[in-house]
């Protein structure tokens, strides 16, 4: 069994939510500092190793960038209209994959992760390059965010050579606040750290600043050498209880994809104020000793689960999680020798109630754990598997099926025409919809709606052909699939004067009347949707009917009627199951309707 994810977070993503004491080093994060060495520093990181990568670029509101150019280490690659992209045999190392994102009018943006096996998914939202506030060369001057968050300037600037520029400076500025759960997809790289002795740390944060400047032109600048800056990152009421007088500050390496210790930052108030010699994302917080946790969630029949929320609780560092990928696995930093909390949770669309609960560690070295999570009645557990065709018949070999079921999306790369997708579901919720992109051919299907036919479902074939706007598609036993693209009508009588019942009738014939299906449906009152049994022809009762050699003995297809729309517009069923023939012969069948409504 395997199964995705929403935000394709996917990796141990780091949020912060509580804090009680400083920190665990022996040391003093202000002494002896010393200049950081990224060829020592990147002995941490382990030997290089080939990875898959599957991820969705976002904009703030959760729309997906196109075009968005996607680099892991010497792999590169452009987002689809999707916003997804696909990056197999990465070479990363074992400890830290570093994905960078970029697209002009926005800024930087990347995720580091600590690769797993399978496919690891990535969500990254970049953040737009909005200006909060002009200056001048040779003016000291204040910007000030609308959240709270300043920065005060000298007046020096130079251009990205070196050379002095002089003219009106665009200041871009984003605070990122901890308290805000979109953080984990704006933020760059993960909480991870080298700290004024060139050593490993995970951190936890109390906000980080994006400060960028830009020229008249467009170009980009910086503090001239041996001028600085404030800034000033607010922090929100939840976190000033523990937010100790002084804190490390940090930057972004954009180069590297980590943090970097570089100065300290002073509580004045309700935010931390510090000096800075240079612009890029600028962070707020305490290193603690870290070591990577591994943790693969199964179902209690042994199936792994995908798209698992996992979060790991300190009572000294607050939590910090991500969720599981194909394999059912999610790795991460989490403190060392402390004694954690884990939890695993539910879609937030089912009330984000835990599912499991446990006391793990302390852990003093890189570990891997098994946890196995019990049946739900509230929760259930599904498998929509398929195949995915070419428009030419011919299995997709790189390609990716994405399901969306509530405010979740689930992504699977294909890469033999054959896809499955595991997922929990809320038990009064049972209908997704489904749209899948070839790479090769640059083909996308339509997007079409199903219904689950717990705890298989089996949506048959589905084709990239987006000159192709309707279809009929079905199989029985493991025959070929049918695919009817021609001589498609479907017409509804919310009045049948044939009938008791609102009637729906379905017709498709290829030219050469080789192929075909006729189906007809007496149908509940409205809306109309959702599931009908089989009723057979010239039977008055509510179901549906397929004209083929078909008895209504020992037959067991089940039709879930999802859209019903006006003129014009699509209706879409599947149907599947057992059934015997005329001849008393037993056969299986499933489905896929998608066609616009005639009359």
């Amino acid at each position: 069994m395997k199964l995705l994810i929403k935000k394709s977070v996917f990796a141990f993503l780091i949020i912060t939510i509580s804090l009680t004491s400083c920190f665990n080093d022996n040391e003093s994060v202000f002494s002896d500092s010393q200049e950081h060495n990224p060829t020592a520093f990147a002995e941490n990181f382990g030997n290089e190793i080939s990875r898959d990568f599957l991820g969705t670029i976002i904009d703030k509101n959760n729309n997906p960038i196109e075009n968005v150019t996607v680099t892991i280490g010497n792999s590169s690659t452009q987002t689809d209209a999707n916003g997804v992209f696909i990056i197999n045999n990465a070479t990363v190392r074992e400890r830290f994959g570093y994905v960078k994102a970029e697209k002009i009018g926005y800024l930087h943006g990347s995720r580091s992760i600590v690769p797993s096996t399978g496919t690891n998914k990535v969500t990254i939202m970049l953040l737009e390059e909005t200006v909060v506030g002009t200056t001048n060369s040779g003016t000291s001057a204040t910007i000030t965010s609308p959240e709270g968050a300043s920065v005060t300037l000298a007046g020096n600037y130079v251009k990205a050579d070196g050379s002095v520029y002089s003219g009106s400076v665009n200041v871009i500025m984003h605070h990122l606040d901890p308290a805000d759960e979109d953080m984990q997809y704006q933020m760059p790289g993960m909480l991870y750290a080298a700290n004024a002795q060139n050593e490993e740390r995970m951190l936890q944060t109390f906000g980080m600043l994006a400060v960028e400047l830009k020229g008249s032109g467009g170009e980009k600048l910086n503090i001239a050498e041996g001028s600085s800056a404030q800034i000033k990152v607010p922090l929100d009421a939840s976190l000033l209880a523990n937010a100790p007088s002084s804190i490390p500050l940090w930057h972004f390496d954009e180069t590297h994809g980590y943090w970097i210790e570089d100065g300290q930052a002073t509580l004045v108030g309700n935010a931390y104020i510090g000096t800075v010699t240079h612009f890029s994302f600028w962070n707020c917080d305490i290193p603690a000793q870290a070591i990577t946790l591994c943790v693969t969630a199964s179902d209690e029949a042994g199936n792994l689960l995908d798209n698992i929320n996992i979060t790991i609780t300190s009572t000294t560092y607050g939590s910090r999680g991500g969720y599981t990928n194909a394999n059912g696995e999610v790795c991460g930093l989490v403190p060392r020798n402390e004694t954690l909390t884990l939890t695993a949770y539910n879609l937030n669309d089912c009330g984000n109630v835990a599912l499991y609960t446990s006391t793990i560690g302390p852990f003093s070295t890189d570990s891997s754990i098994s946890i196995t999570i019990a049946d739900n009645v509230d929760i259930i557990s599904e498998t929509v598997t398929g195949n995915f065709n070419s428009c030419n018949g011919n299995p997709v070999t790189d390609g990716y099926v994405l399901l969306k079921y509530l405010n979740q999306t689930y992504i699977n790369t294909v890469s033999d025409g054959s896809f499955e997708i595991n997922l929990l579901r809320c038990s009064d919720e049972n209908t997704f919809k489904i749209k899948a992109s070839d790479y090769v051919n640059l083909q996308t299907t339509d997007s079409i709606s199903y219904t689950f036919t717990t705890p298989l479902t089996n949506i048959g074939t589905i084709t990239s052909c987006n000159t192709v706007t309707e279809f009929i598609n079905y199989q029985i036993d493991n025959e070929e699939p049918v695919i009817i693209l021609e001589g498609l009508y479907g017409y509804f009588y919310p009045t049948n004067p044939n009938s008791n019942f609102p009637g729906l009738n379905i017709n498709g014939y290829s030219n050469d009347q080789t192929n075909g299906l006729y189906m007809q449906g007496h149908l509940n009152p409205a809306p109309y949707v959702g599931t009908y049994g089989y009723s057979g022809f010239g039977i008055e009762s509510i179901g549906f009917a397929i004209e083929m050699n078909i008895s209504e003995v020992n037959n067991n297809i089940v039709f879930n009627l999802n859209e019903l729309g006006a003129v014009g517009e699509y209706i879409d069923i599947n149907f599947s199951g057992d059934y015997e023939d005329y001849q008393g012969n037993p056969h299986t069948i499933n489905g896929v309707v998608h066609i616009l409504r005639d009359q």
